[in-house]
């Protein structure tokens, strides 16, 4: 198994292959607003995060790049947020269940309603995961793309938060329409879906807190066409959501207010690349019959490759020169390990 794929930290200069990703990615991928000026700053961001120049390790924003080493062409992308909902309000929807009971009527139900809730403040997000469509047949590069940020978090695990959880995107057209958003969302803000999408990704999120409904709003009142795509993610993010359940991520009843889509979460320490990943020193040979994911355990220089080979023992392994120079380490480094089972 031969790829010249790598995960790296973004740079400065990912800024018109990022600036590619985020047209690419469409309407409602919220983590890459087609905005020149806020992709800029995530990249800074990004790149003060690797460096360890933050005050506060745990408001660290990561995100990696995924580079074809052997033309330099991106291509794609996946980012960790440390914690969310610190500086600014990180809202969505709970559906509760309501019981609705009469003994004179001889009538017993019950109704979901949505409320607003500000409940992931300190936890870690995972997301900005796009894999460019040019490179889409490429086998294993969604699984890298994915398990790497876990690898990345778990090379430094105190900086980030307890519960990790991801927002997939919703069921939104391509030109923008959602219907959770026509049928909600719109009657509140006076606004249409690519608007609010894009304050939400570039303000403080104030003006949800001043525009959101204060009371807890019935499903069965919504149009049919918003009630079936509640909890739904768009039809490109299946793949990421398969992905997600088989880390361990969980569907709480909890969706985003805009497009309905589903927030996935998961505790820290329960994640599958996590748990059955475990440090080991590299041997240089030809060697094959294991393959899976590698990836540096210095948070400062991550980098994160597919990888074939041998397990020697229980805290060696063999794999090719050419895998080492793509992490950029040597025989007798240590590099964490996930393996196929």
């Amino acid at each position: 198994m031969k790829s010249p794929y790598v995960m790296r930290p973004a740079e400065l200069s990912d800024f018109d292959a990022l600036r590619s990703m985020a047209v690419e990615s469409g309407p409602g991928f919220t983590s890459l607003p087609v905005d020149e000026d806020i992709l800029r700053k995530r990249l800074l961001k990004s790149v003060d995060s690797f460096a360890g120049r933050l005050e506060q390790p745990e408001l660290g924003k990561y995100l990696m790049m995924l580079e074809n080493v052997d033309t330099g062409e991106v291509a794609g992308c996946s980012a960790v947020k440390c914690g969310v909902g610190i500086n600014s309000p990180f809202f969505n929807y709970r559906i509760i269940t309501l019981a609705q009971a009469s003994q004179e009527a001889d009538r017993r139900f019950d109704m979901d309603a949505l409320i607003l809730t500000n409940e992931f403040v300190g936890c870690t997000e995972v997301g900005t995961l796009f894999l460019r469509p040019q490179h889409r047949g490429a086998g294993g590069l969604g699984r890298l793309l994915a398990q790497s940020r876990y690898m990345l978090i778990s090379s430094r695990p105190e900086w980030f938060g307890e519960k990790i959880i991801a927002e997939l995107r919703g069921v939104v057209s391509h030109d923008g329409e959602t219907p959770f958003w026509e049928c909600l969302g719109r009657q509140f803000f006076r606004m249409s879906f690519p608007e609010a999408d894009y304050l939400s990704a570039t303000t403080d999120n104030q003006f949800i807190l001043d525009l959101m409904p204060k009371y807890p709003i019935y499903v069965d009142l919504l149009p049919n066409e918003a009630r079936e795509v509640i909890g739904r993610c768009h039809s490109d993010g299946v793949p990421a959501f398969k992905l997600l359940e088989w880390e361990g991520f969980e569907f709480e009843r909890v969706v985003d207010i805009f497009d309905g889509g589903p927030i996935m979460q998961v505790s820290r320490d329960m994640i599958r690349t996590s748990r059955d990943s475990r440090i080991m020193e590299l041997e240089v040979g030809e060697a094959s019959g294991a393959t899976g994911i590698a990836a540096r355990t210095d948070l400062e220089n991550y980098r994160a490759c597919l990888i074939e080979g041998a397990v020697m023992g229980d805290k060696r392994f063999m794999t090719t020169q050419e895998t080492l120079d793509k992490l950029k380490l040597k025989r007798g480094d240590k590099a964490r390990i996930w393996l196929r089972s």
